[in-house]
């Protein structure tokens, strides 16, 4: 049986980030620290519906006891698709990011300093708040900046390049690819879907195709 004190003892080795003045981790974080304390233990994720463009996600996470789940904490997440640039490939992936991470932030891992939500899912929520989807009206002359347009490419390109060097990927190879390949082309960014500087993105982009080839 684990105790509370070997859970501190994981949550010590977290890597944090400031978010609004209190630190959040991450949500590979908290996967790698649950990895320390149940090596063979269960993250089972479960889509509880998906209409309309709208995911709602369970997680649970526990461990084996003679053949019996043990279930030590759930986790419940819900993403739409049209809400923001990366949601609109990405809806449900983030939707199990997000579960996931609360189920284990149920657990108590991750959760010093900051909250159940993770990182990502508290920088997702802000960004939302900071800038609403507003409806404008378009005049036909109007052209989006040079700006806008790169980022939304390369993020395009990045997705693809990634979805193909991680296919068939283990959940722990892909981690190792994100802690070994993109967090150092971001200068020590975890999450290149936050990233807003498009040349650290050409330069991650540059990593991955090259990679992929």
């Amino acid at each position: 049986m684990i105790t509370f004190e070997q859970i501190q003892k994981a949550n010590e080795c977290l890597a944090s980030i400031d978010v609004k003045g209190k630190d959040y981790v991450m949500v590979p974080e908290r996967v790698r620290a649950f990895r320390m304390l149940f090596p063979a233990g269960f993250i089972k994720t479960n889509i509880l519906s998906m209409e309309n463009g709208v995911c709602v996600m369970k997680t649970k996470v526990g461990y084996y006891e003679n053949g019996h789940e043990i279930v030590l904490g759930t986790g419940l997440a819900y993403e739409k698709e049209a809400n923001g640039y990366i949601n609109k490939t990405s809806y449900i992936e983030n939707c199990e990011t997000s579960s996931v991470g609360r189920a284990l932030g149920f657990l108590a891992l991750g959760i010093d300093g900051g909250g159940i939500c993770s990182a990502e899912e508290l920088v997702n929520a802000v960004k939302n708040q900071e800038n609403p989807v507003r409806v404008l009206p378009v005049k036909s002359t109007e052209q989006p900046s040079k700006a806008t347009v790169d980022l939304t490419e390369i993020r395009s390109r990045l997705e693809v390049a990634i979805k193909e060097k991680t296919k068939g990927m283990s959940r722990a190879d892909k981690i190792q690819f994100l802690n070994t390949v993109v967090t150092p082309a971001l200068n020590g960014e975890r999450n290149w879907r936050l990233c807003e500087d498009p040349d650290l993105l050409v330069a991650l982009l540059a990593v991955v195709e090259t990679k992929a080839a």
